[in-house]
């Protein structure tokens, strides 16, 4: 049984396993943003750690109105669809991930946006703030250089670290979070895409921004090539299985694998330059392009690599990150 009171008109949900050290900064944070809703506000934990690791965190907030959900089944997906549980008497629940933090305004201006437009969701900008510089080879890549778009645009698809949903339009569309994808990653972009193949409208404000911060160990090119590998896949593989039949799949397939051909024969021609040049920036260019591509032809044919796993036993500090997200 849920336990959102009939007044939360909007459920802020944070999504964490074993990251404890974060929560307070944004916990702090998003309790201050939902005071200035003039509709109750809730902001919810969902702890994807089966050792429950930030009860005791979280539970000390509870007069400021945040509430604890332990989901023990692993996998991001299904701490997401718990969200949608706890969340399906709210108007719309907003998605933002642990290792973020609101910029001001920012819930007020995604909420404001959604009022206004009466759309199924919409995604605001995440930056990147680096831990430590990012050198020539990983800045080339543009992985941290984050999308943005003009407020009001319309989008085929978008990821969750900074989400708001309708509620009532999903339950209406029949979406849920794929909890095969769970330990994969992809979830959201398949979950967006779905969104908008079933009429649901995803619009963007760029004014609603939060900032992820990128500790050093993704800073490294071996990080970023993982990275551009999967988004891509990810990408390919909602494309893919929402294509009308098989005939239809078939073709956008075909289509994929041949623009992958060209692409990739080109990276490896750019790669070769910019090696003889001694550009670093453009090497980057060029391997971020190889991985992504290398990606967009795995997920086409349907392959899910594994990216993200779970460390049996790992501090509950939450400094592990042991999944990335």
């Amino acid at each position: 049984m849920t336990g959102v009171d009939l007044g939360a008109g909007t459920v802020v949900a944070v999504l964490t396993y074993r990251r404890t050290h974060r929560l307070p900064a944004l916990l702090g944070a998003l309790v201050e943003q939902a005071a200035t809703l003039d509709q109750r506000a809730e902001v919810l934990v969902v702890d994807n750690d089966p050792d429950g690791s930030a009860a005791g965190v979280v539970r000390g907030w509870a007069a400021r109105g945040v509430r604890y959900v332990h989901e023990p089944r692993p996998g991001i997906s299904a701490a997401r669809n718990r969200a949608l549980a706890e969340a399906a008497r709210a108007d719309v629940l907003v998605f933002l991930d642990d290792d973020e933090l609101p910029c001001p305004g920012w819930l007020a201006r995604l909420v404001g946006s959604w009022r206004a437009w009466g759309c199924a969701a919409v995604a605001g900008p995440v930056s990147s703030r680096l831990a430590v510089p990012a050198d020539d080879w990983v800045a080339g890549t543009g992985v941290f250089d984050r999308r943005r778009e003009t407020t009001g645009a319309l989008l085929a698809g978008a990821g969750a670290g900074n989400l708001l949903l309708d509620v009532t339009q999903v339950r209406r569309l029949g979406l849920t979070f794929d909890e095969g994808l769970g330990l994969v990653g992809g979830e959201d972009t398949l979950f967006t895409h779905q969104l908008v193949h079933r009429g649901g409208e995803l619009r963007w404000c760029d004014e609603a921004e939060a900032v992820e911060s990128v500790p050093a160990d993704r800073v490294t090119r071996a990080w970023v090539l993982r990275r551009c590998f999967r988004s891509a896949g990810s990408w390919s593989r909602a494309e893919v299985s929402l294509a009308s039949g098989p005939a239809g799949r078939l073709a956008l397939r075909a289509t994929l694998l041949a623009r992958a051909a060209v692409r990739l024969t080109q990276a490896v021609l750019a790669l070769a330059a910019a090696t003889a040049r001694r550009d670093a920036r453009a090497r980057g260019a060029a391997g971020a392009t190889l991985a992504s591509y290398a990606g967009l032809v795995v997920g086409a044919l349907g392959f899910v690599p594994r990216e993200y796993g779970r460390v049996p036993a790992a501090p509950a500090t939450g400094r592990s990150g042991a999944v990335a997200r």
